[in-house]
């Protein structure tokens, strides 16, 4: 059975936004679902993050597919760039980035720079990884910049998809679903991932 983890970002769990939604999704499919509760999600330990991924996810397999949120994103990228698995199925980042985001380097007091600096992230070896990358994007994200993402989509070679006025794809934008996920996985699917 292929795997599937779900990598949350800062401040929630794996009980918010569109993750139950998605989990729920992809057991329908088939997949052997994973979503971590990350430790202290407000006031993350980047070690504590990798130690725990490390523990859900052991080694990278050639089937695995990955989806991962804003902070997610970068924790995520890290740890493929460390485990360095020759292959996985599919990557789907959504308000990713993969560097400092200058009009955020705090939430609530909580550095999100000496987070990120800790992070390094090997994006030609993770790009090399798989052809089946999509970055979800939107237009008025106000806590990662689209400019970010799309960074990290052009440097991953990633399809991109654009969900207008989506912000930070929050629950309290309005997202406890997110089928743009489902629809870049459906077309992994169908290029034989």
């Amino acid at each position: 059975m292929k795997r599937a983890f779900i990598i949350h970002g800062w401040g929630a769990t794996p009980k918010d936004h569109w993750f139950p939604w998605l989990a729920g999704s992809l057991k329908a499919r088939g997949y052997r679902v994973d979503v971590p509760a990350l430790p202290n999600p407000t006031a993350p330990v980047f070690s504590d993050w990798q130690h725990t991924l490390a523990r859900h996810i052991g080694t990278p397999q050639p089937d695995d597919l990955f989806v991962a949120h804003s902070l997610g994103g970068i924790t995520l990228l890290h740890y493929l760039s460390q485990t360095r698995p020759k292959e996985i199925g599919g990557l789907v980042l959504v308000s990713a980035f993969a560097e400092k985001l200058p009009a955020l380097p705090e939430i609530e007091g909580y550095s999100i720079d000496d987070y990120v600096v800790q992070a390094r992230p090997d994006l030609p070896a993770i790009r090399a990884m798989t052809a089946n990358t999509a970055c979800i994007v939107s237009g008025n994200d106000s806590i990662v910049a689209p400019e970010a993402s799309l960074k990290l989509a052009n440097a991953l070679q990633a399809r991109v998809i654009t969900v207008p006025d989506a912000g930070h794809f929050l629950a309290s934008d309005g997202f406890d679903t997110l089928p743009q996920v489902l629809q870049a996985v459906e077309n992994f699917r169908s290029k034989g991932a």
